[in-house]
């Protein structure tokens, strides 16, 4: 059975991944873009957005695991888009024409809607599913290789909470938001199901690597 897994997912010290005030032009909020200064200096973002250069160090390492064996992804209406984008008919996305994604994408949502099929392989669905539900549907479309789970935090923790991520990486950014969206809420002892290691890098982040004990 493929593994489910989390790439990338940065959060603040206080655990929060995104700050209020969510808007299409602030779509991470009050914490605008600094969850992610670590990973826009990697290598790996400058060859995604069609760049060069960019760090090559263990950042840019973790970073590229993003993407190699993942076939489809899930992610909540929150990353699809800012609120209110369900009342736009013809909205197609916060990720412009030709999304990062390259692989079937399925939108959690209350309001499902058409599928959506974009340039470079990427297809949005929209399913008003469960975790469980919405994991098996992915899975038949990812076929052997593995499912992505792009967040936001509220899904992801209820994917957590249903014991379903195989693999997560979380990235811990020494700042502090006080306000948003936290990760961790309602996860207690989330220790006792994963073997976790800590990676500090020079850029001050701590990338944090989660694996099920029961994989």
């Amino acid at each position: 059975m493929s593994d489910l897994r989390v790439h990338n997912f940065s959060i603040s010290l206080d655990g929060f991944a995104t700050g209020a005030g969510q808007a299409a032009n602030a779509p991470f909020g009050h914490a605008g873009e600094r969850l992610h200064e670590w990973m826009f200096a990697t290598r790996f973002w400058h060859e995604m957005v069609g760049g060069q250069g960019g760090s090559g160090g263990a950042d840019h390492a973790f970073a590229v695991l993003h993407g190699p064996g993942i076939s489809a992804e899930i992610m909540g209406a929150g990353k699809f888009g800012p609120p209110g984008w369900q009342d736009d008919p013809d909205y197609k996305g916060a990720w412009g024409p030709n999304p990062p994604f390259h692989t079937p994408v399925f939108v959690l949502t209350h309001r499902p809607r058409p599928s959506i099929e974009m340039a470079g392989g990427t297809t949005y669905h929209f399913l008003d599913a469960s975790p469980t539900e919405a994991l098996k549907v992915a899975r038949e479309a990812a076929g052997d290789l593995d499912v992505r789970l792009g967040g936001g935090a509220s899904v992801i923790r209820d994917f957590l909470t249903e014991g379903l991520v195989d693999h997560m990486h979380v990235v811990q950014v020494p700042i502090l938001l006080g306000r948003g969206v936290r990760l961790w809420d309602g996860l207690e002892s989330l220790e006792d199901a994963y073997h976790i290691e800590a990676v500090s890098t020079p850029s001050g982040v701590t990338h944090l690597t989660f694996t099920a004990k029961s994989r």
